[in-house]
């Protein structure tokens, strides 16, 4: 069997494992941007909080995915908590780092006239400084969802959801006719969502980001 009758033949089960695996990316890149905005809003104005931050959430993406993964199942078990609080952790240093970067570039006179003309601390926070770090805070969602996309595949190790259980079982059946097949068919998969997400970010960006502020 080719790979393309192989993906014919499959394609319902294919369906269903790549929604497993963006709902699963999505679900956790929303959990990570509220986490990682809300960190960025509490630790911009200070050097030593914001380092602190980043440094934290740092090293939580340096430890292997496997280990986090398997350093979870004895806690929360198998399936998709370890995978969801996985994940979420992984999300969180490119949006903490980009909306403390983001905020610390608001303009100080922006701030001022918004102060000067009776806006509350909270008010300056939502209409002017969070929507001038909007796009900075964007990219860092962008690049969080890629790679929560590769290491979604690794959720497979605890029975997680997603296209990686097609790479896990292609790997662990290698010899047999159709192992090629399926490692190649939850790699391009992943490649597939990712660059749709992608896409759906930059229409996002489009949508949200005014010409002036991405001039």
């Amino acid at each position: 069997m080719n790979f393309w009758e192989y993906l014919e033949s499959r394609h319902q089960q294919l369906l269903t494992d790549a929604y497993q695996h963006a709902s699963v990316v999505f679900q956790c890149m929303v959990v990570a941007t509220a986490i990682g905005v809300l960190i960025g809003i509490l630790t911009y104005r200070s050097e030593w909080a914001g380092s602190l931050a980043t440094t934290v959430t740092a090293t939580l993406l340096t430890v292997p995915a496997l280990a986090m993964i398997g350093l979870l199942i004895p806690i929360v078990g198998l399936g998709v908590p370890p995978t969801v609080i996985a994940l979420t952790l992984y999300g969180l240093l490119p949006v903490v780092r980009n909306a403390i970067v983001g905020l610390r570039g608001v303009d100080p006179a922006l701030v001022d006239a918004a102060t000067g003309i009776g806006m509350s601390r909270l008010s300056r926070l939502v209409r002017v400084e969070l929507p001038l770090a909007w796009p900075p805070i964007l990219t860092g969602i962008r690049v969080s969802t890629q790679m929560l996309m590769g290491i979604a595949a690794i959720a497979a190790f605890a029975s997680g959801p997603g296209l990686g259980n097609l790479i896990f079982r292609g790997i662990a059946s290698l010899g047999s006719k159709n192992a090629l097949n399926q490692v190649l068919a939850g790699t391009l998969g992943i490649v597939v969502l990712a660059l749709l997400f992608d896409a759906a970010y930059v229409l996002i960006g489009r949508l949200t980001i005014s010409r002036g502020i991405r001039a």
